[in-house]
């Protein structure tokens, strides 16, 4: 029998009362967990892959390939040490929007697919999901409009988690696109782990790190 590791496409077996869905895919012990809206905004309707059949997504993908997080891009993308999912994962109706209602309804999916992944970085992709991410998942309470320009690839400490919000792939700049790159790359050459310090409970003079 497979472990949840070795399955790439909804290894947790998240399975919501809707007609389709797209389920979350990656490493399942990821370090960085990108989190996008729903499948109608970025994508993965054909495929059944988070990120994937729209250009938002390809310009995300292409980002993250070269930041190092994906190996490969396309339909499967190869992933690296990542994981991808929706706050949303249902497929709404062509050109819909889900209601306030069903996304109070996915979110249970949703955050326990955050906390089984457990990664240490979160990255939350347009408006909608770094306000929630921000919300939920920070000390930070976010009551006015998010700044995506201004939040855009820079990191915010977490309640147990980094978080890098990502601005709306579809208005992307070159410049939006550089500082994602250059940020990622530099997080990557340095320890992102967050640590506590549980010293006391464990011999040695190491740090314990936890996600």
């Amino acid at each position: 029998m497979k472990n949840v590791t070795d399955r790439t496409s909804n290894p947790f077996g998240m399975e919501p009362a809707c007609g389709r869905f797209v389920p979350g895919y990656g490493d399942a012990n990821a370090a960085f967990h990108v989190i996008g809206d729903h499948p109608g905004v970025h994508g993965g309707v054909e495929s059944g892959v988070p990120f994937t059949d729209c250009e938002a997504g390809m310009r995300l993908q292409e980002a993250l390939r070269t930041a190092g997080l994906l190996r490969t891009t396309g339909a499967e993308p190869v992933v690296g040490e990542t994981f991808f999912s929706y706050l949303h994962m249902c497929v709404p109706n062509p050109g819909g929007t889900p209601t306030e209602a069903a996304y109070t309804d996915m979110e249970r999916f949703f955050d326990a697919e955050l906390r089984a992944i457990a990664a240490h970085v979160l990255f939350p992709v347009g408006e909608r999901a770094t306000r929630h991410v921000l919300e939920e998942y920070t000390a930070q309470a976010w009551k006015t409009t998010v700044d995506m320009d201004r939040l855009h690839a820079t990191e915010i400490r977490g309640s147990g988690w980094l978080v890098m919000p990502i601005k709306e792939p579809a208005s992307w700049t070159d410049d939006d696109r550089k500082r994602l790159v250059d940020a990622i790359t530099k997080l990557r050459s340095t320890d992102f782990r967050r640590e506590t310090d549980l010293g006391r409970f464990i011999a040695g003079s190491d740090p314990y790190y936890v996600r």
